[in-house]
């Protein structure tokens, strides 16, 4: 646990006294040099893996760096001291990162190739306790049904290729992910909540794709040169169906005290109003009036009704 505190100002309240406050100065300046000296050995050693790549630029090098560093980094981890716990985390990522980069090179990004690099994170993820590694998993698995982000001409795209199957997979993982997170331990429960909140990126980005291009469902049919003829699911279903979820999951975490959610409503629940009124509906001043004036019903519906449940009976 880290905890915050203005000595100076605890030291003039009477709180603390003055030996006191020079002992938790003391521990803290010993703990900052620790971290200090944690990072500048573990970019050191960073530093020295991407040199030797750059001088032999081989997708296997990269395996075998990674999985050494990775070695290395675990054993930190398993040994337990916590004096260089920051340096563990640090070679174990980098580690991690780099043998999954070499994997997914050697076997040019095959399905069961980023199912290992997903397993690879989810591991080292949870060796390291390391949120980014739990949510780099999460985008590693959403890859194997044609999840893809891109840089091109200083542009970054994002591509969901399946978005009903992205929806109700990802929408799956949310939910076990957050129903473990009750059961679990402190540490393993915050890697599932990272797991679950990054699903639910996935579950909007889903929606959002469906609804500007609606999704063929090109699985059913084989051979893809008769894709042609496979069902589809319309984009007014995404539509409707991201309506429903974000309202829906918006009032499940304003009740739940569950402010992330809430926040991820609002900001998909400003992109699906763009996406609709303005560039699929055309919107006029008038619909937006309207469009305006539902949303405040909706939001004193919502508050009246939560205020009549916490009115004593």
């Amino acid at each position: 646990m880290k905890i915050t505190l203005d000595i100076g100002k605890l030291v003039e309240q009477g709180r603390l006294t003055p030996d006191e406050a020079s002992r938790l100065q003391a521990l803290a300046a010993e703990s900052t040099g620790s971290l200090a000296m944690n990072m500048l050995i573990g970019f050191g050693v960073v530093a020295v893996a991407l040199g030797v790549m750059g001088l032999v630029p081989e997708p296997m090098v990269a395996v075998v760096l990674g999985g050494i560093l990775g070695g290395v980094g675990l054993g930190f981890v398993l040994k337990g001291e916590q004096a260089w716990s920051v340096l563990a985390q640090i070679v174990l990522l980098a580690g991690a990162l780099m043998l999954a980069g070499g994997v997914m090179f050697l076997t040019k990004g095959s399905v069961p190739a980023l199912f290992a690099v997903t397993a690879i994170f989810v591991v080292a993820g949870v060796v390291a306790r390391s949120g980014l590694l739990i949510a780099l998993a999460v985008l590693a698995l959403s890859a194997t049904i044609g999840a893809r982000t891109g840089y091109m001409h200083a542009t970054y795209f994002l591509a969901i290729r399946q978005p009903a199957m992205t929806v109700v997979l990802f929408s799956g993982l949310a939910i076990a992910a957050y129903q473990a997170s009750k059961v679990l331990r402190a540490d393993m429960s915050r890697l599932a909540i990272v797991a679950a909140r990054t699903a639910l990126l996935l579950v909007n980005f889903g929606f959002w794709i469906g609804s500007l291009w609606g999704d063929r469902l090109t699985w059913f049919v084989e051979p893809a040169s008769t894709s042609r003829y496979a069902p589809v699911i319309p984009a007014l279903v995404f539509s409707v169906g991201w309506l429903v979820a974000i309202v829906g999951a918006g009032i499940w975490a304003a009740r739940a005290n569950r402010p992330w959610v809430l926040n991820l409503a609002a900001v998909f629940g400003a992109i699906h109003f763009y996406t609709q009124w303005f560039e699929k509906l055309g919107a006029t001043p008038f619909t937006v009036l309207v469009a305006g004036i539902t949303t405040l019903v909706l939001a004193v519906g919502i508050w009246k009704y939560n205020q009549g449940k916490t009115l004593p009976a």
